[in-house]
Formats: C-alpha cells, sequence, structure tokens
C-alpha cells in the first residue's frame, strides 16, 4: 500500500515489510517516510485546518456517519486484515473492526455537541450589564500516533473525535500494522472527507516521532504506547496539548467470597485475549489466603484450555504476539520468575512468536512479570492475607490504568473503588474491559487526558470567551 501525503497516495523508493507474526510471510510492503515527508504532510494539512474549521458540523457528521457504514459493510474484510498483520485471532480481529465502526459512529453524535455556555457576568458587580459567552473552536492540525495492538479501534479512538471537532489529522500508525490505518482512510475519503484534511505517514515512530512533535504547527498529540516513548513526546511536545495513554500491569483483587470458576473464566478473556498484549490486560492476581489454592486450581485448569497458534485458524484461542523478540522477553521473564521463587502451573513453552498461555503461582512483586508490563499471555497469582494488603500491593506501581476486584461484599467493592489509584475500575470482571463510549485514561504513569469520543473531543477543542460589553 502507499502512504497519503498532500492529497494523493504515494509511493517511496524505501520500503518496509508488513509481516504475519505467526509465520513472518509478507502481507504488503509500505513507503519508509522520512521527517521530510512530515513536514511536506503538515504543509498539506494547514489548508486542511482551514477546511475542516468552516465545514458545516451537519457535513463532518455525514461524513463519519458514511465512514461507519462503511466500515460496517466490510467487517469481515477489515477483521482478517486486523488479524494478518496484528496476530489477534479472527474472532478477536472480528470484533475489532465492529467497535471501530462504533467508535465512528459515536464521534459523529459529538459533532453535534460542540456547544459553549453562557456565564452570569453580573454574579460580580463588575460584570453588572454585561454578556459572556464561551465558543469552542478546533485545535487545527490533531497528530495521532496509534500502538500496533488495536491497528483499527484505536485509529479510530482518535481520527474519529479529531474530525468531529472540526481539526485536520496527521496520523502515525504503528510501523509493525500500518496497514489497517490505510485501509481507514480510504473509508474516509470515500465517505468524502476532503483530501487535503488527512495525511498518512507511514515509517519508524523513531525516524518520525520527533519531526511530529517538534513541529509548532502541531497544536494537539494524541499518543497511545509505552511510557517511555510517552515521556519522549511529553519533552518534544513542548507547550501543545497531549493526551497520553500508556502502558500498565494491572491487578486483580480476589477475596474470599468470590467464585473462584467465575474469576478463572474472566481472567480466560481478559488476561489472555490478543496474547495479553493489552494495556490493561489482567496480570498481577491477588488473592486472599482462603480462596488462593482453590483460585489457583481453577485458574490452571481453564487456562489449559486455551490453545495457541495461527491467527487465522478458527480453532486457535490466543494467536502470536506481533514480533518474535517479544515472544523472546515473555519467555525470559517466566524463566527469571521461576528462578526466583514461581512455579510455573501451565504453558510458558515458546515456539517463534507463540508462547503458550501461562499462569505463575508465589509470584512476588519484585519479579519483572509483576512490577513492569509483561504485554504476553501470562498472570501471576499472588497471595495476600487481607484487602488491607491487597489494595497495598495493587498500589505498589508506578501503573494506573485499571483495576478489578471480585467480591460480593458491597463495601469492600466501595472501598476497592475509592483507594485503588487507578483510572478504570471493574467490580466482579477482569480488567480489560472498555466501551467506546466511556471516558477511558489512566492515573500515575499510565497517562493523562481521556480518549472515548466525547473526552477526546474536549481534548481536541480549544474555549474562547467573548464578552459584550
Amino acid at each position: 500500500m502507499q502512504l497519503f501525503l498532500r492529497g494523493k497516495w504515494r509511493d517511496l523508493s524505501k520500503k518496509t515489510e508488513v509481516v504475519n507474526p505467526f509465520d513472518g510471510s509478507v502481507i504488503d510492503t509500505v513507503p519508509s517516510a522520512s521527517p521530510t515527508e512530515i513536514t511536506a504532510a503538515i504543509d498539506g494539512l494547514i489548508k486542511g485546518k482551514e477546511t475542516m474549521r468552516n465545514m458545516p458540523s451537519h457535513q463532518r457528521v455525514e461524513i463519519l456517519r458514511r465512514t461507519a457504514v462503511l466500515m460496517s459493510e466490510r467487517q469481515e474484510e477489515l477483521g482478517r486484515l486486523i488479524s494478518t498483520e496484528e496476530g489477534k485471532i479472527l474472532a478477536e480481529g472480528r470484533i475489532e473492526a465492529g467497535r471501530a465502526a462504533e467508535t465512528i459512529d459515536l464521534s459523529a453524535d459529538e459533532a453535534r455537541r460542540l456547544n459553549g455556555e453562557t456565564l452570569p457576568l453580573d454574579s460580580t458587580p463588575g460584570g453588572i450589564g454585561k454578556l459572556g459567552f464561551t465558543l469552542r473552536i478546533p485545535c487545527g492540525i490533531v497528530a495521532a500516533i496509534t500502538p500496533f495492538n488495536f491497528p483499527l479501534n484505536l485509529v479510530a479512538h482518535k481520527i474519529g473525535p479529531a474530525i468531529a471537532a472540526g481539526n485536520a489529522v496527521l496520523l502515525k500508525p504503528a510501523s509493525d500494522t500500518p496497514l489497517s490505518s490505510l485501509k481507514l482512510v480510504e473509508l474516509l475519503l470515500e465517505a468524502g472527507l476532503p483530501e487535503e484534511a488527512i495525511a498518512c505517514i507511514t515509517g519508524s515512530g523513531a525516524a518520525l516521532g520527533q519531526a511530529i512533535c517538534s513541529d509548532s504547527r502541531v497544536r494537539k498529540i494524541s499518543f497511545t504506547g509505552s511510557a517511555e516513548v510517552g515521556e519522549q513526546i511529553c519533552r518534544s511536545a513542548g507547550l501543545k496539548r497531549v493526551t497520553m495513554e500508556l502502558g500498565s500491569n494491572s491487578p486483580v483483587i480476589v477475596l474470599d467470597d468470590a467464585d473462584p470458576q467465575k474469576v478463572a473464566d474472566a481472567i480466560a478473556i481478559t488476561g489472555f485475549a490478543n496474547a495479553g498484549q493489552v494495556c490493561i490486560s489482567s496480570q498481577r492476581i491477588l488473592a486472599t489466603a482462603r480462596i488462593h489454592d482453590n483460585l489457583v486450581d481453577a485458574l490452571t485448569a481453564r487456562i489449559k484450555q486455551l490453545t495457541s497458534g495461527n491467527q487465522l485458524d478458527e480453532q486457535t484461542h490466543v494467536g502470536p504476539l506481533v514480533r518474535e523478540r517479544d515472544a523472546q522477553r515473555v519467555e525470559e521473564w517466566i524463566n527469571q520468575a521461576q528462578r526466583n521463587g514461581a512455579q510455573l502451573r501451565c504453558g510458558g513453552k515458546r515456539q517463534g512468536s507463540v508462547i503458550q498461555p501461562a499462569v505463575l503461582a508465589n509470584v512476588t512483586s519484585e519479579m519483572r512479570m509483576s512490577c513492569e508490563e509483561l504485554f504476553g499471555p501470562a498472570v501471576g497469582v499472588s497471595r495476600t492475607e487481607t484487602i488491607d494488603e491487597a489494595i497495598r500491593l495493587a498500589n505498589d506501581t508506578r501503573f494506573g490504568l485499571s483495576a478489578a476486584v471480585f467480591t460480593q461484599d458491597i463495601d469492600k467493592a466501595i472501598r476497592f473503588a475509592r483507594e485503588v489509584d487507578s483510572g478504570n475500575l471493574h467490580i466482579n470482571f477482569g480488567t480489560a474491559w472498555r466501551a467506546e463510549i466511556m471516558p477511558y485514561g489512566g492515573l500515575k504513569d499510565s497517562g493523562m487526558g481521556k480518549e472515548g469520543p466525547r473526552y477526546a473531543v474536549e481534548e481536541m477543542t480549544e474555549t474562547k470567551m467573548v464578552v459584550i460589553h
């Protein structure tokens, strides 16, 4: 596929291969852009931001609605593309394609809600006789830097609100999974988005990131990825508006009154979807003493039922990691944990980029698979004595994106919600659950700002204050 630059699909002499993570076969090639293309893209988007700023909201609504319809009509094609380039199983690819269409459709709703407010300036003596109101205006050019693990829906969560708010968009997709982004650009153009309003530049993030973040004409940066890269972006961005959706090592507290089988079933979904390559994947299981042994047994039995392998095989439950070196890292962290006293109850073996779904018991907070973001198909179970200790351990991390508790005690559930430092909190399910409409974002090193169409639109607009004297 080609990149999209200054209203045209263009090729470059330097190419990057996009490969199937399972077998390394080449799916397609994309141009490897340089900072020169980034500058050219922003040059072209200057006109695009004026086009979008002056476009009536009903036209933005129509473009987004048509895009959502096209995505729904091509859900199977998009789902298969997602699975092929990213490695998630076909069922998950289809779900992501459907969710992405929902995200675009919800964004259309927000294009109708860009209203300001009237302020009672006469609430102070100096404001008597004056009329004040606010206007919400688009930022201008929004840079969307997106991750590999949800190559369509997380792109939609940035592109949809940006268009709804009346911005032009510079899209830099993950170098491992650019095809889904390019396909979304095709559909947006087919739906009527002005050609000057979007650019999609493929290539290395390391090579292009600085050029994007340092250009003063980019007013807003929305990034999803690692905390380390997010910090670099913030340093380069200066006074730009930024939304950072970063990593986590999500804890799941399991109290004595929980049902071990229900917990195991939930963890099988929320800890192993997309081979654990989800920033809110259930990673740390903190089980109180009375339920611990039964939970480990139930969880082990449930995870043993998950098959791993070729993501395009309808019978596979857990596909490959996006790169073999990532699978090697996960394998090493599992081995490190065992060397330090953890017990491997099932899985953990690696073949190429595939890791068998793993459960480890006797995991301590000092082990890398516990204190860092694993991003792989394994969970670690730790024994805790009380809810106090469980909450302390849940908070004993630099991350705070998602957390969960299993209990039938409403008082303890509310205490969990109040005391655990996390942007997303789940009661009686695992951590990896998200509705497109909800405000989504983390605390601490898990980021800043919120996504979800309504909340992203707020982040992608600026407020003007008007006073009539």
